[in-house]
């Protein structure tokens, strides 16, 4: 949990948004990344410990991360039948998933 004092931003990644400080670890949709390799990602707003920024100055906020590991998510089973008749079937599913490591949350610009 963030404290009121910290840095963090609120990023967007795999169409969801996620609040993030320096050194949060979350897991994402898969990302199209090395393990190991140090990604980019968009912010959508940044808090300082000095100030709020808007959106328009999060565009000028890098947020960079690590990715540590690719990984399954927990399986999910579907179960449908038709009454009546002896149609039974049973799917199964797991997401493809990517953990990253929040390693800087950096502010180009100043707020204008």
């Amino acid at each position: 949990m963030t404290k009121s004092n910290d840095t963090y931003a609120v990023i967007r990644c795999g169409g969801r948004q996620f609040k993030v400080s320096a050194g949060d670890t979350i897991v994402v949709d898969r990302i199209h990344a090395d393990v190991g390799e140090t990604i980019t990602l968009d912010a959508l707003a940044v808090r300082d410990a000095a100030a709020s920024y808007d959106a328009d100055a999060a565009r000028h906020a890098e947020v960079k991360a690590t990715v540590g590991e690719h990984l399954l998510g927990e399986k999910i089973k579907v179960f449908t039948y038709k009454p009546k008749t002896t149609f039974k079937k049973t799917k199964g599913h797991r997401s493809r998933l990517t953990k990253l490591t929040i390693d800087s949350i950096t502010l180009k610009g100043s707020k204008e």
